[in-house]
């Protein structure tokens, strides 16, 4: 696989927002999800002063970075840590505050490239999932020891799968038979799971049940609801935190939490902000920003894409 064949999604618009933030001196950037170091590379060679600190829980992303940033040396340091370790990271390296965070969720290029991680749907191998190897849940363990009610709340839930039941219950019914172990026969069962007039529109039907079963084995969505508040507290005032977000649960988790910190408790009405009642945080960008069709294009893995950023204001 080459890496450098894998463009980072929204690159010069994350770097363009990040530039502000890194004005400052020896600015220091959390890459949060390091990935192959697509962003980082971009960061370093467009910020000569910057530090970059690259968390990711697997290592054979931080393997691949690491060889990829050589040539920036000590400008770079690598954590493998989940990002919802970020305080203790940034400490560890030897930092306070930081200029800014940038988090680019989901899985990677790189894990849907490797067969046997069993992040593809498009392609048999291991049902794994783990971003982390080190980890012990697999998407395995969950089909072959969850109840059809466990399962189905997992499809449902982080897959917004609507025939989540139906998908579950066959799987309870098969599994008797058999313990799933590969990814092509949980394929053949949901599209027989799923009514015909539903296959036809949407694409790959496994797409919803595969995505439901990466959140659940790597507790996504629980490691990000605690690691943004984490990342806009070590930041600095004039420090951004920027999130990409390729799924409607991530984003509506970041929406949230930026609204909360943007938003003051005094009526609107009131013509002045009391002291102490301030906003310490404010939205950079209104609303949700996508990829223009020129980039969807170049990049299909843009299509998705939400981009949100704030600013810190005040400690």
């Amino acid at each position: 696989m080459n890496e450098a064949s894998h463009v980072p999604v929204l690159l010069d618009r994350v770097l363009d927002v990040l530039a502000p933030a890194v004005t400052v001196e020896r600015p220091v950037v959390v890459d949060a999800t390091l990935g192959l170091g697509g962003h980082a590379e971009a960061m370093l060679e467009r910020f000569p002063d910057l530090h970059v600190i690259g968390i990711d829980r697997d290592p054979e992303a931080l393997a691949r970075a690491a060889a990829r940033l050589a040539p920036y040396g000590d400008r770079v340091t690598f954590a493998h840590a989940v990002y919802d370790e970020i305080t203790e990271v940034v400490a560890d390296a030897g930092f306070r505050r930081v200029s800014a965070v940038l988090f680019d969720l989901g899985v990677s290029s790189m894990q849907l490239d490797l067969a046997d991680r069993g992040f593809a749907y498009s392609q048999d191998a291991p049902l794994d999932m783990r971003m982390n190897p080190e980890d012990e849940l697999t998407a395995a363990g969950i089909l072959n020891t969850y109840t059809s009610r466990e399962i189905s709340k997992v499809l449902r839930e982080y897959g917004e799968e609507k025939f989540a039941k139906r998908i579950a219950d066959a799987v309870v019914a098969e599994r008797a038979r058999e313990p799933f172990t590969n990814s092509a026969r949980l394929v053949d069962l949901i599209r027989t799971s799923i009514p015909a007039a539903a296959r036809r529109t949407g694409g790959n039907p496994a797409k919803r049940t595969f995505q439901a079963l990466r959140i659940e084995v790597n507790d996504e969505l629980g490691v990000y609801r605690r690691a943004l508040p984490a990342a806009l507290e070590v930041l600095a005032p004039g420090g951004r935190v920027v999130v990409l977000a390729y799924h409607s649960l991530e984003d509506r988790i970041t929406k949230r939490a930026l609204t909360e910190i943007t938003t003051t408790d005094v009526p609107r009405d009131l013509p002045f902000v009391p002291e102490g009642h301030e906003a310490r945080y404010r939205l950079v960008t209104r609303g949700a920003e996508m990829a223009t069709e020129a980039e969807i294009e170049a990049n299909s893995r843009a299509r998705s894409v939400r981009l949100r950023v704030a600013e810190r204001i005040t400690l």
